[in-house]
């Protein structure tokens, strides 16, 4: 038979990341194509004391259907947080528990974008974004970006140019894949066009609480006094990528809508794990774990950095993140990426090309994604070693 799926869904192609992890059976290749958190960043014997008590005490609570919201008094602990520690939150918003953040901006274009509407990125961004705009028919517009974020005179002429601009997708802290941080007056000065345009922002800051170098820079939701921000953030990075408990903070004309869609979709995010992470967030010493979990990231970028400094050829630049999971690496203007990512693999080494980041699924890219979080310290020495005679092979035979 002969299978005809929706045009949505045509357009769709599967994650390079996640076609990657299929060859990752093999225990010889070294991976920096990943975005998981470190392994010894799961504070497992606390997660087992508090589940324990779940089970004996809230079991009921934990087994049976909830709210589509979430859990009221997790929600509310939510609220709070993000309160004190970021300024986010007024009157007006409202706080939605969702299944990971990708279900959180999947929601959020779902409620607010037709078929043919256009969601403006930061170009490259995150892949599991795109998908979800382009799963909602929406069409990804990209803007360029450099060290300080996206470039506000291209956005204005992006959106002068871009017809049914209804959605600025942003992650301004720890990109992904750059791994880079939008400073405080481009934040301004892209909140105050989105703000002239009537386009709704939609803020990722999965990473927000991964900084392990600099000053912290305030949130473009805590800037919102014309409640245009929603603003989508998670568990996954500080606590557990595994559990999928992410947030949505936004206006609560907006929540209601993603609410209704949520009920379409999972009827609730799963409860066990809402009460899990409301317990050791209200029991346990949740900013003592995230420090302990800054210093893991800071010794591994460092490391990485420090390898690649030695073993990278002078013709191949990247980042140095202040926090995050990734460093962005770039190879010579006229190099493809995804050639180099094919030639690294068949050497026994994973990275992601920078195509795969893009907003236009045909353009070409000359940078790659590393992963520095997931690999342990003895795989990203000799990894990045392998890597760097890799690229030195790789240049020479172009």
């Amino acid at each position: 038979m002969e299978y005809i799926f929706s045009d949505a869904f045509q357009r769709l192609k599967p994650s390079a990341i996640r076609e990657i992890f299929k060859s990752l059976t093999d225990p010889t290749i070294i991976s920096f194509a990943a975005g998981n958190p470190a392994p010894e960043s799961f504070p497992v014997d606390e997660l087992a004391k508090l589940s324990a008590d779940i089970f004996k005490n809230s079991s009921t609570a934990a087994l049976q259907y909830s709210i589509t919201e979430g859990y009221p008094a997790f929600r509310e602990a939510i609220a709070a947080r993000q309160k004190a520690k970021f300024g986010i939150g007024t009157d007006k918003d409202m706080t939605m528990v969702v299944s990971g953040g990708n279900q959180g901006i999947d929601l959020c274009c779902r409620v607010l974008c037709n078929p043919g509407d256009a969601v403006i990125c930061e170009n490259p961004t995150f892949i599991g974004a795109l998908n979800s705009f382009r799963a909602c028919g929406a069409k990804t517009v990209g803007v360029d970006m450099d060290e300080d974020g996206m470039i506000p005179e291209k956005l204005e002429e992006t959106i002068k140019n871009t017809k049914n601009a209804k959605l600025l997708y942003l992650i301004p802290t720890f990109q992904n894949p750059r791994g880079s941080t939008t400073s405080l007056a481009r934040r301004r000065a892209l909140y105050e066009i989105a703000k002239k345009h009537g386009i709704i922002i939609l803020e990722d800051n999965p990473y927000g609480e991964l900084r392990f170098r600099g000053e912290e820079i305030p949130t473009i939701k805590s800037m919102d006094d014309a409640g245009i921000v929603v603003y989508c953030s998670s568990f996954s990075k500080i606590l557990s990528a595994g559990m999928r408990i992410g947030f949505i903070i936004a206006p609560e004309a907006i929540v209601q809508k993603m609410a209704v869609g949520k009920q379409c979709e999972d009827v609730h995010s799963n409860i066990f794990f809402q009460l899990l992470c409301y317990k050791y967030m209200t029991e346990c010493d949740l900013d003592g774990h995230i420090e302990k979990i800054r210093a893991i990231y800071r010794r591994k970028c460092d490391l990485m950095l420090e390898c690649l400094d030695r073993e990278m050829p002078k013709e191949i630049t990247y980042t140095r993140p202040d926090g995050g999971l990734f460093i962005w690496c770039t190879l010579p203007e006229g190099y493809d990426s995804a050639a180099f990512a094919k030639f690294a693999i068949a050497k026994k080494v994973a990275v992601v090309p920078g195509a795969t980041f893009n907003c236009d699924t045909e353009a070409p890219s000359n940078a790659f994604r590393l992963n520095y979080s997931t690999p342990s310290d003895e795989q990203i020495v000799t990894g990045i070693k392998t890597l760097g005679e890799i690229a030195c092979e790789y240049l020479s035979k172009e």
